[in-house]
Formats: structure tokens, C-alpha cells, sequence
């Protein structure tokens, strides 16, 4: 369980590293007219949702208390199912002002419980 665990926490590590790298230098402007940049958006937030699904309750007591982690999985279920009622000001927030302290919170994880030897 605990490898397992781990490997989803560095699944939200790596989404939050491509939504970075997706998002570096653009504008919310810039993300409206490009519509495979949010695409890819909304899939690597998916992918942060269900991983976070995953995340043993005792691990987001210990190092992420103060993340919104109901939110996170909820999210997951508005990009699949309503997809077209997403406002695109809710992703971007996300991603100006929640992807510090959930990645914060991951670090403390994965230096608790490291990934196994050959992931990433």
C-alpha cells in the first residue's frame, strides 16, 4: 500500500512539474486561444485529481492538512462529466495559487515515503 501510495503522490509531483512547464510564459489569455494548451491542462489536473484519491488519509492528515483534498478529487469529476461548464478561471486559479502548497505537501510525503528504486 505504501509503494502504491507513493507512487501516486509522485504522479501529482509530475503533473504539477507539466502543468509548469505547459503554462510557463502564457497568459490565461494565451491558454483561452489555444485550445489543446487547455486540453492538456484540464488532463494533467485530472491526473492530480485521481491520484489524489489515492493519497492515504493519514499522509494528507500529517503533511497536507490544510489542502483542500476533497476539492481536488471533486475536481476530477467536474473535467470529466461536465466538461463543457469548465471555467477556465478556476484551472488557472488552480493552478496561480494551489499548486505551491499542494506540491509542498508532496515533497513532505515523498521524502516520508519514498517512491521505490526506477519510478519516474
Amino acid at each position: 500500500m505504501v509503494a502504491e501510495a507513493s507512487e501516486r503522490v509522485l504522479h501529482i509531483k509530475e503533473s504539477i512539474a507539466n502543468i509548469r512547464q505547459l503554462l510557463a510564459g502564457k497568459t490565461i489569455d494565451n491558454v483561452r486561444a489555444e485550445r489543446v494548451t487547455q486540453a492538456a491542462l484540464e488532463r494533467f489536473l485530472e491526473i492530480v485529481s485521481e491520484a489524489s484519491r489515492r493519497v492515504p488519509e493519514e499522509w494528507r492528515l500529517s503533511f497536507g492538512a490544510d489542502i483542500p483534498w476533497n476539492k481536488i478529487a471533486n475536481l476530477g469529476n467536474v473535467l470529466r462529466h461536465a466538461y463543457d461548464t469548465v471555467d477556465l478561471s478556476v484551472l488557472w486559479a488552480v493552478y496561480a495559487d494551489d499548486l505551491d502548497p499542494l506540491e509542498r505537501a508532496v515533497d513532505a510525503m515523498l521524502a516520508a515515503h519514498p517512491p521505490m528504486e526506477g519510478s519516474l
